[in-house]
């Protein structure tokens, strides 16, 4: 890992909500910088902000002030932000995302779902990516498979795939592993030490569960929207 490169800068990042005259802050000056190739945890109480920071940093919600940066390129300074469209094409080179739900669709196959991101553009090589993927996540047997029949592990196994279907850079994860039992969240643990030491993928995790926030590199806790340092 290049512990000189910064894949994610954020400076003084604030999220507010207005609720009545009160002013909430899900999300409370908070600066870090993720490395490239660094595996990071987020962890903290319900409520303390981790699913609102990360949607930030992930470019899927814009803060209310502060900076931040990705890969060397400003998203957002002080109130100024790029176009939807810009946006877009970052969060769509740059970005995989898995969430707690699996999203797959009932009617598609493994290998189909998987395939969804293209759905909306092109891209050279996909379907030798698709294959890559199975291998890499021990799938190959389950492509031709719907969702119903598969495990819920083997479900967040095709999730995980789709979302890097279009080779990220940063991989982000918000609890993953929220609807599995402790034999699949230590499965699917292990998968995302694996992508991170074998592909190279930078990790952000937030997740409750200890024993997977400890597979991280580094562990960022939250408390009413603050790092707690």
């Amino acid at each position: 890992m290049d512990k000189e490169s910064v894949a994610i800068k954020a400076r003084n990042l604030t999220k507010k909500y207005l609720r009545g005259s009160e002013e909430i802050y899900a999300v409370n000056h908070v600066s870090l910088d993720i490395r490239t190739g660094e595996f990071v945890s987020v962890v903290g109480p319900s409520g303390s902000g981790k699913t609102t920071l990360i949607n930030i940093l992930g470019c899927l919600d814009n803060p209310t002030s502060g900076r931040l940066s990705i890969d060397g390129q400003d998203i957002f300074d002080e109130g100024k932000t790029l176009s939807e469209r810009q946006l877009t094409r970052i969060r769509r080179n740059l970005f995989g995302y898995i969430f707690q739900k699996f999203y797959l669709i009932p009617t598609l196959n493994v290998a189909e779902n998987i395939m969804l991101p293209f759905t909306f553009y092109r891209k050279d090589g996909a379907g030798e990516n698709v294959a890559r993927l199975l291998h890499l996540l021990g799938m190959e047997k389950r492509k031709n498979h719907l969702p119903g029949q598969l495990s819920g592990g083997e479900m967040q196994r095709v999730a995980i795939a789709r979302a890097l279907v279009n080779s990220p850079r940063i991989l982000l994860a918000d609890e993953p592993t929220g609807n599995l039992d402790t034999v699949r969240s230590d499965e699917i643990g292990r998968v995302l030490s694996k992508l991170n030491q074998e592909e190279g993928l930078t990790i952000i995790l937030v997740t409750h569960n200890p024993k997977l926030a400890q597979a991280a590199h580094r562990i960022i806790e939250l408390h009413d929207g603050h790092v707690k340092i």
